[in-house]
């Protein structure tokens, strides 16, 4: 999923590692990972009343589009969660590696304990296609925050249900996702398992938890 910005919403502006560093205070591990895995830092475009037309809300003032070259096929979570530590808006995040594009973003708000903080909360995002690829128009919204959440939706695996709130779908797919690492994790369990007895303990665990996923998958 690629979004087409308006030409009037272009930034363009390279982001130093150091500034990242100045504001999010990474440890040397995570710098490390920094260099390995990230090229360049371009903020490409700028989504604002002043140019998209639309509202600012609270929650989402702007919408920042950050095109990210990586020297590896993947870039490591905790690093994209240091660039969303920085900057205090709602990031979506273009990754390109080897002539391939994808899109990842988390539901990115303001902390209700201080309205100084932003909450990071899981990541969403598309598959790889070519970076060339058609790319869709923005979807139609009356204001940046509901441009936001349309945006955030169409990279999540999970269809809303009626009347949930993107807070609400966020916190079922959370829960969707730690259930499914548990399960896989027992699943590891009951291969390397001897004991008989043991097995059909861990298979009922396993049952509960894929039928627990299928409800909150609906």
């Amino acid at each position: 999923m690629l979004f087409s910005y308006p030409k009037q919403s272009e930034f363009g502006r390279i982001i130093p590692k150091n500034k990242i560093y100045e504001h999010a205070r990474p440890s040397a591990a995570l710098r490390d990972k920094f260099v390995k895995q990230i090229d360049k830092i371009v903020w490409q475009y700028k989504l604002s009343p002043e140019t998209v037309n639309l509202r600012a809300k609270k929650a989402v003032p702007e919408i920042e589009i950050f095109s990210i070259k990586l020297r590896t096929p993947e870039v490591r979570e905790e690093v994209l969660r240091c660039i969303d530590t920085a900057i205090p808006f709602p990031i979506v995040y273009e990754l390109i590696f080897d002539g391939q594009i994808k899109t990842k973003a988390a539901f990115k708000r303001p902390s209700e304990g201080d309205s100084n903080k932003w909450v990071t909360d899981i990541y969403f995002e598309s598959g790889w296609q070519k970076e060339n690829a058609r790319r869709e128009v923005l979807p139609v919204a009356l204001d940046l925050g509901l441009l936001y959440e349309q945006m955030l939706r169409r990279l999540m695996p999970v269809s809303r249900i009626a009347g949930e709130d993107i807070g609400a779908q966020v916190q079922r797919l959370s829960e969707i996702r730690s259930k499914g690492n548990e399960a896989a994790k027992i699943e590891a369990r009951m291969h390397k398992e001897k004991q008989f007895n043991r097995k059909v303990e861990l298979n009922a665990v396993l049952r509960k938890l894929r039928a627990e996923i299928a409800v909150l998958s609906k």
